[in-house]
């Protein structure tokens, strides 16, 4: 809830009664020919009673929020700006439920800006505003509440006393009463009320279990990465809906460790958005394809004023909130998984970054990253991230959900032990070849880091449960030269998006090419994974080496038949997997960690990352997305010393490493 002076409240409760005056003569006004009559008095209807019923997807095709609805209504440029306001004044649902006087207000007055244009130009020359007309005031919109858009989200993430709404709902309301959910503002649809009722038939004691795993991950993440988090005041809480009993929970969790919470909505404003990134507390997705058509909405005002202007504004901010800022620890994440699978459909209508937007959008991340660590560093952050079914998975969703907690709470001992025996196999090659089968191209080599002192050095990590839940894999940060070959998997899901048949190519660690067969053109296939996974950057390295070991998620996989709706955090630990752009240690490759042996683990930079120490331009990627071979794709993966001697470590999609044939086990028929 938005707290302001009295004196700015008044002015602007001033300007929504004016606003809304005029809005609501718009309803009956006939001063705007068609088709644009239409857009105007939807619109206008929907600013003064907004629900998400429009955005539905039985009710997008005639929608304006859908771009190819108003193109087809008014041509292509005039369409894209007309629905990329339509998507702008979705988020009023919100900004109304929460009492974001400002966020209202801004968003009514840009409308009544464009439609008094229409009018001025209807009356005056009988005609329609420019295009040029309509881009500038959209883009001055976007641009000139930069110091209020940008800035509120950089103090919602290190500002507990910003998240009292939130708060207020999760620690204060009746959960029983699952229409608390109704609160948020947020889509709430029939999985989000399920997973609340259904969490409302565990016990406390089965709640504070599921919690405690949350926050000891956290803070095992301080421990096992040399971080101090006795520095620390606060800790953002990422999640979904309807896991509130378990969120409420792990903020008494948090308190007990010193740390306050933020809780904050996803990104809405256009200023903040990243494709169809939803980073914050979120409902569920009124309509996927809808945001799959908006996710470059940028294109109508990314150049090089709005970066520079955005970036000033973020240095600003966290220059004003330093303090906070250096005090805050980072997120802990809790994931969902399990809704039905999104193909999206490729529209021209809908906006596109052009190549030279596509760069801009890069430096943008990059330049945003470096601020970001400048005032929150990545060697004195942390993170931990968990995931837990929907109930649309499967109609075995509950024995689902209970493996899935049974996952999360392995034995971090165990797979301590055999991700040992499977590290020191790894370590006598000088590289380690992957090969696929039953269809499946992969044939890799990664080459691994020189270690100089076998009995002090390491260069894989052996990965329990900590930041990442569940347990199970060991990862190293490959060397470049001579990574080389073919990455294939028949089927994958990354961030809610199928890719079919993906394949990459690498030369010395870098991607050389790539393709998928997602859609019925060449083009179509590359752009869908230069958006999603190479982020708009030419090429990325293999930034991490990993072979997952917990083949009791791949056997709950199989024997549910839900691999195709696993979260990355699961399906990563079913099998190897490559990740593309930074390392897992980006930012903090000079802080030295330690396998519970006791050796250091030395491969955290690459021949990339290690510029960092001599070259100013240097960049990080801001991504890094796993790719996972399932088991049942792979088909050997085998250490090679430079002398040619082979070790095997998986042989006919088993392991065959002494000490790691238990893991077998969950892999048989």
């Amino acid at each position: 809830m938005q707290v302001l002076p009295e004196s700015e409240a008044e002015l602007l409760r001033e300007r929504q009664e004016l606003a809304e005056g005029r809005i609501r003569e718009a309803l009956t006004e006939e001063l705007v020919k068609a088709p644009y009559d239409e857009f105007f008095k939807k619109a206008a209807g929907f600013i003064l009673n907004p629900t998400y019923d429009a955005a539905l997807p039985e009710n997008y095709a005639s929608s304006w929020l859908n771009p190819v609805y108003a193109v087809s209504k008014c041509g292509t440029e005039m369409g894209r700006m007309l629905s990329f306001l339509s998507y702008e004044l979705l988020n009023l649902v919100a900004f109304r439920t929460e009492g974001l006087l400002m966020d209202v207000v801004i968003l009514e007055e840009v409308f009544l800006e464009i439609y008094s244009s229409f009018i001025a130009a209807e009356q005056e020359e009988g005609t329609v505003p420019s295009e040029k007309v309509i881009h500038g005031i959209l883009y001055s919109f976007v641009s000139d509440y930069t110091d209020y858009t940008v800035s509120r989200r950089i103090r919602e993430m290190v500002d507990p006393s910003e998240s009292e709404f939130a708060m207020k709902i999760i620690m204060e309301s009746d959960l029983t009463d699952i229409s608390y959910l109704d609160k948020f503002g947020e889509y709430i649809d029939d999985d989000v009320r399920k997973i609340a009722a259904y969490l409302n038939t565990f016990s406390e004691e089965e709640i504070q279990s599921m919690a405690d795993t949350f926050t000891e991950g956290y803070r095992m993440g301080f421990i096992n990465t040399g971080k101090d988090l006795s520095k620390k005041r606060s800790v953002a809480i990422l999640y979904e809906l309807g896991f509130e009993r378990m969120i409420r929970a792990a903020v008494h969790n948090f308190e007990k460790l010193g740390l306050s919470t933020t809780i904050y909505r996803h990104q809405l404003h256009a200023a903040n958005r990243s494709g169809m990134n939803r980073s914050g507390y979120s409902g569920a997705w009124v309509n996927k394809q809808m945001a799959f058509d908006h996710q470059e909405d940028q294109a109508l005002f990314l150049d090089k004023a709005f970066m520079t202007r955005k970036l000033e504004v973020m240095e600003h901010t966290f220059e004003e909130v330093k303090d906070l800022a250096r005090a805050y620890g980072g997120p802990a994440v809790m994931e969902t998984f399990g809704a039905e699978p999104f193909k999206p459909e490729t529209h021209s209508e809908a906006y596109a970054l052009s190549p030279e937007q596509q760069k801009l959008a890069v430096d943008l991340a990059v330049e945003a990253g470096k601020i970001t660590n400048r005032y929150i560093p990545g060697d004195e952050r942390s993170f931990t991230i968990i995931s837990y079914p929907v109930p649309s998975i499967s109609k075995d969703f509950e024995k689902i959900f209970d493996a899935t907690v049974k996952l999360n709470n392995l034995e971090a001992s165990r797979y301590e032990r055999i991700q040992q025996a499977l590290i020191l196999q790894l370590e006598k090659g000088r590289k380690v070849e992957v090969k696929g089968r039953n269809g499946n191209k992969t044939d890799l080599v990664v080459s691994l880091h020189e270690q100089p002192d076998p009995a002090s050095q390491t260069v894989f990590e052996n990965c329990t449960a900590d930041v990442n839940i569940p347990v199970g894999e060991a990862f190293t940060t490959p060397s470049l030269p001579g990574t080389d070959g073919t990455l294939f998997v028949s089927e994958v899901y990354l961030m809610g998006l199928r890719f079919e048949n993906l394949e990459f190519h690498f030369k010395d660690g870098f991607v050389t090419d790539y393709n998928c067969t997602n859609f019925s053109t060449d083009e179509e296939n590359k752009k869908y994974i230069r958006d999603h996974i190479l982020h708009h950057h030419e090429t990325l390295p293999i930034g991490e080496f990993a072979i997952g070991t917990n083949t009791l998620a791949y056997r709950m996989a199989k024997d549910f038949d839900i691999f195709s709706r696993l979260d990355i955090l699961i399906a990563e630990k079913t099998g190897p997997h490559f990740a593309l752009g930074d390392t897992c240690y980006d930012r903090a490759e000079d802080v030295a960690v330690f396998n519970p042996d006791g050796r250091e683990i030395i491969a955290r930079d690459n021949e990339y990352t290690i510029k960092r120490k001599t070259d100013p331009s240097f960049r990080y990627f801001q991504c890094h997305t796993d790719i996972t071979i399932p088991y049942d794709e792979l088909d050997t993966i085998t250490a090679i010393d430079d002398e040619g001697n082979r070790y095997p470590v998986i042989a006919g999609g088993r392991f065959v490493v002494p000490g790691t044939e238990e893991l077998n086990e969950p892999l048989e028929n």
